[in-house]
């Protein structure tokens, strides 16, 4: 039966559009991962302040989330994309005066002003791609948005680490002490300013993109409408707040944003730790969101023909509980390998979680989806608690008379133990927690 809410017929337009969107978010969104390393040499940083990288990335999603709404409100889905592409273009622009400074702000600045732009933009597509057809197949739809988005995220790391050549950074942090302090200067503002190109090339992707919004077909939905299902969920309802499931929901997205953003982001400075090269490291979040689309391609084929939504959250739950403690106890190449295989085990969670939370809202939809674009910035807290946890390690070891590259190297692994919980709780909300609250009559 056809969706009430879609007010034109579906076609392909709407997905191809959505899935460019996804695309760019990808893109975006995995730069991150190299941006982590690259302004940690270039800003002189250590590991605590690099991981304000996923921070202002992030924490835009929460301090934005209720001005996003807000935007779709005021200009309607289509309208609303298309200015939160404008959004993440002037973020991306201040990219140049920060290069040309090396001003550590400026880059958390500019990270900070493309999250918000791409909050506005998360919290239009994922809602409308969970609710532009059957809710039991939008696993399946966002596994398709989900194959977009990663892909773009292995090309991300790849095409700026060509950019910022990190191939000779190896040689840069082998001289780099020994440099006086105008020569170390040098050195490093000529390693920032190569960050000009590829963000120059962002933003005339943005606006080409934006543009094509504007200009597009694509149908807006109404989130208003209810089925006679949804109607009963919300008697007696004056706020989403009234809604338990989706309370806790939007906390297991936030975990499970932390738990994807430190298996994408931290792959590389983590490798690094162990010994490994850049020009090797610089690949292992391709890895990562290669795993990722594995994952969603079997989704796509696999939800809800033979497994159901819950279930295929409880299984990627299990699995990122068993690679968590694969990645702790392991040694080298195999710890790394199992980091990057959480990447499968996350792939799922986005896609499951989302419908999960929204169905039966009705018109509580948008407020939920705000809700959850908010719960987005656990990649915020949880990898910078990663980096603080890295840090804490490192000096209690170094005062105990280890050297600083054993200490680094075995903090950076231990650290990794704070995704255990959250597994645990994503695994709970699998089970159990997806029904709190919800009426199970008819």
């Amino acid at each position: 039966m056809e969706n009430p809410i879609v007010k034109h017929k579906r076609n392909i337009s709407p997905i191809a559009i959505i899935g460019a969107l996804f695309f760019i978010f990808g893109f975006v969104t995995w730069l991150n991962s190299v941006l982590i390393p690259y302004l940690e040499i270039a800003c002189e940083l250590n590991k605590f302040q690099s991981y304000f990288v996923t921070f202002a990335f992030y924490m835009a999603y929460l301090i934005m989330a209720p001005l996003s709404t807000a935007t779709l409100r005021r200009f309607g889905f289509k309208n609303g994309m298309g200015v939160g592409l404008l959004i993440m273009a002037f973020g991306a622009l201040l990219f140049i005066p920060a290069a040309l400074s090396r001003t550590y702000f400026l880059f958390l600045t500019g990270l900070f002003i493309m999250g918000s732009g791409l909050a506005i933009l998360q919290t239009a597509s994922n809602p409308y791609i969970t609710i532009v057809g059957p809710i039991e197949s939008a696993v399946k739809r966002m596994s398709i948005m989900g194959i977009c988005n990663k892909l773009a995220g292995a090309l991300a790391p790849i095409m700026l680490g060509l950019f910022l050549k990190l191939d000779d950074t190896d040689h840069l942090l082998a001289r780099i002490n020994s440099l006086s302090a105008t020569a170390r200067a040098a050195a490093l503002d000529e390693m920032a300013i190569r960050v000009i190109p590829p963000y120059i090339a962002i933003i005339v992707v943005l606006l080409v993109l934006a543009y094509l919004i504007f200009k597009s077909g694509l149908p807006e939905i109404d989130t208003n409408a209810e089925d006679d299902h949804a109607a009963v969920q919300a008697v007696g309802k004056k706020s989403v707040f009234q809604f338990p499931h989706v309370i806790l929901g939007v906390f297991t997205l936030f975990l499970y944003v932390g738990v994807e953003v430190m298996a994408g982001d931290t792959i590389i400075s983590y490798g690094l730790s162990q010994g490994i090269p850049f020009a090797t490291a610089k690949l292992f979040t391709t890895g990562t969101l290669v795993a990722m689309v594995i994952g969603y391609i079997i989704g796509t084929f696999a939800v809800p023909r033979y497994i159901s939504q819950q279930n295929v959250l409880k299984v990627s739950a299990l699995l990122g509980l068993v690679l968590t403690i694969s990645a702790v106890f392991a040694e080298g190449y195999l710890s790394v390998g199992s980091v990057a295989l959480l990447g499968l085990a996350n792939s799922l969670m986005w896609p499951a979680i989302w419908p999960l939370t929204l169905a039966g809202l009705g018109r509580y939809t948008k407020a939920a989806s705000s809700l959850l674009i908010m719960g987005i910035s656990g990649g915020a807290i949880i990898p910078l608690i990663y980096g603080a946890t890295i840090d804490h390690q490192v000096q209690q070891s170094m005062s105990a008379g280890v050297a600083k590259v054993m200490a680094t190297a075995d903090a950076s692994q231990q650290a990794y133990l704070i995704m255990l919980p959250c597994y645990l709780v994503i695994f709970y909300y699998a089970v159990k927690g997806h029904r709190l609250g919800r009426e199970t009559k008819g």
